[in-house]
This record gives structure tokens, C-alpha cells and sequence, in this order.
């Protein structure tokens, strides 16, 4: 049986890598790892994984096909584990960058029930930001 210790990285296709930089960057505190332009790849750090921009213009982006458009996107939504979580520190980040997100709910994730918030990336990506799991008697289900 294989034991999964996390995930490595994701990929998102894109008709703007530059959009989507800043978003990881600015908004969300990646790093930008390394760029293989040859092959329209941006690799952005994200804690221990990576998130992976493809350029739909570049070989790798050609070869997947139609990109994310309104009728149809690659993915529901990725979850990152946000840590100190301080929901009020993450609302005023987020309106100094003009991102709009959900409330504060309690949702199960890899290490239990916690806080979270939905945002959207600049190509409508649902991005979830997870806290810790609740401690017993906090309140959370």
C-alpha cells in the first residue's frame, strides 16, 4: 500500500502566468521557485508543495487541451494550510488586495475540522485557506 505524506505540488493551466503570479505572490506569500519558459511552466513554493502555472500558449498548455473558461474549470477548489491562522489579519490582507472571499466556516480538512476561507484566483479558482483543527471544547464541529 502507498502512504501519502502530503501533497507535492498541483497544476493550474492559465492564458495569463503573470495574473496568476501575482495573485500566489502578493496575495497568497508564495515564491516563485523556478521558470522553465521552453516549456511555459512557473513553479511557485507553497510551504512544503508547489502549484505550478502552465501557460495554455506554451507546449504544456497546448497539449491539455481548452482552458479554464466560465462553462468549465480543471479543478472544484485546492485547500492551503494557513499557519498562525488569524481570520481578521487574513480579511484585512486580502481587502488591501482588493480580494473578495467567503466567511470565516468550519470545514473538514486533512488534519480535522477548522476554520477556512474561500477566495478566488484571478482565473476563478476557488482557493481554500485552512486553519488548524479545533481544539476539543473550541466549539467546532
Amino acid at each position: 500500500m502507498l502512504r501519502i505524506a502530503g501533497i507535492d505540488h498541483l497544476v493550474l493551466r492559465t492564458a495569463n502566468v503573470p495574473r496568476l503570479v501575482r495573485f500566489y505572490v502578493d496575495v497568497l506569500g508564495c515564491t516563485v521557485e523556478r521558470e522553465q519558459a521552453a516549456i511555459g511552466l512557473t513553479q511557485l513554493r507553497a510551504g512544503n508543495g508547489l502549484i505550478d502555472l502552465v501557460s495554455l500558449d506554451g507546449p504544456l498548455g497546448r497539449a491539455g487541451g481548452a482552458g479554464p473558461g466560465a462553462e468549465g474549470h480543471n479543478l472544484d477548489h485546492f485547500c492551503l494550510r494557513i499557519d498562525p491562522f488569524d481570520a481578521e489579519a487574513i480579511f484585512t490582507h486580502l481587502r488591501i488586495h482588493h480580494i473578495d472571499s467567503g466567511p470565516v466556516e468550519q470545514r473538514y480538512g486533512a488534519e480535522g475540522t477548522g476554520p477556512s476561507i474561500y477566495v478566488k484566483d484571478p482565473d476563478g479558482n476557488t482557493v481554500e485557506l485552512k486553519g488548524p483543527p479545533n481544539l476539543p471544547g473550541d466549539g467546532g464541529s
